[in-house]
């Protein structure tokens, strides 16, 4: 047996492993390109001028808690003078024997009580819309998806009316029964439904003897658990801010949620210009409860608008 043995030019060599690195770099589809950079340039650019659109107004009502009566008039709207934040925070909270505090817990009953039911009763029925065939069914999903193109403020006068001839005028009931109604809830539930609860898992449920009540609760309901917190927050925003249906339905100052009560401050300060201060402290505190909710709940939601983009 022979061996041959092959003598290769350095310089050769060298020259092949450059030009095949060149070709590599071409080929390479994350080298990024002039276009490429400035069309991100232009989007970041996009997106700092909309969050600062955004944040702005927040900013402007930060520095003004800080102000005392005098300061918030002689002073610049983004600048600092004395701080008093803490003893604006006080006179929020002491004032006519507190009622800010009751108007905030029951912006938390209407909210939280009131979403966590409507979104419960939302998924239920988005469920049963996806897993279930029934006698005009499409027909059905597709009046309440009619309810997502009749606006809120239009149907506030018909429930007030209902409401006034059952005596619920005037009464937690009056914001909590109609906060159950959610069309568009029961859409993103039923999408959330097809998406993320396979049918093969409810037959091998049905096969095991378990009861539909016993699937939806103990197999359905975890698996849309991001749907659910994705609706939730929805609702809790929405209720949160439902200011026109709490003018409407309410007229005693213990029932008020934060936001009317706040209106109504704000209605004297015409001729009571210390309410300022008050008006703008607490509209601040009334932010917070909203910005903890979506940095506690974004990752469930981030993780539900996903829902059905890889099959």
């Amino acid at each position: 047996m022979s061996t041959h043995t092959v003598t290769q030019d350095p310089a050769a060599a060298e020259a092949r492993t450059g030009a095949a690195a060149t070709a590599v770099r071409r080929r390479d589809p994350r080298r990024k390109r002039p276009g490429s950079l400035l069309s991100k340039g232009v989007v970041n650019g996009v997106l700092l001028l909309a969050s600062f659109y955004m944040l702005m107004p927040v900013s402007w009502l930060l520095f003004a808690a800080t102000k005392d009566h005098g300061d918030l008039f002689s002073t610049g709207g983004f600048t600092f003078a004395d701080f008093n934040l803490f003893s604006n925070l006080a006179d929020v909270f002491t004032f006519n024997d507190g009622i800010y505090l009751r108007w905030l817990g029951n912006s938390v009953l209407y909210s939280v009580v009131g979403s966590a039911a409507s979104t419960l009763l939302c998924v239920a029925t988005g469920y049963a819309f996806d897993k279930y065939e029934f006698r005009g069914k499409e027909k059905l999903f597709g009046v309440v998806l009619g309810g997502l193109l009749v606006p809120a403020t239009v149907i506030q006068l018909p429930m007030y009316l209902l409401a006034s001839e059952v005596g619920l005028v005037n009464t937690y009931w009056a914001l909590l029964l109609p906060a159950l109604v959610n069309p568009f809830g029961v859409y993103l539930a039923r999408v959330f439904s097809e998406g993320y609860v396979p049918n093969e898992v409810l037959e091998a449920a049905r096969v095991d003897g378990a009861g539909e009540v016993s699937m939806f609760a103990r197999i359905a309901l975890p698996m849309l658990s991001p749907g659910f917190m994705t609706i939730f927050l929805f609702s809790f925003t929405g209720s949160w801010n439902n200011f026109f249906g709490a003018l409407v339905m309410l007229n005693d100052d213990r029932l008020y949620p934060v936001n009317l009560g706040l209106f109504m401050w704000n209605s004297t300060t015409q001729l009571q210009p210390e309410f300022y201060s008050l008006v703008i402290t607490g509209s601040l505190v009334a932010v917070v409860p909203l910005i903890i909710a979506f940095i506690c709940l974004q990752r469930f939601w981030r993780s539900g608008l996903t829902a059905g983009a890889v099959k």
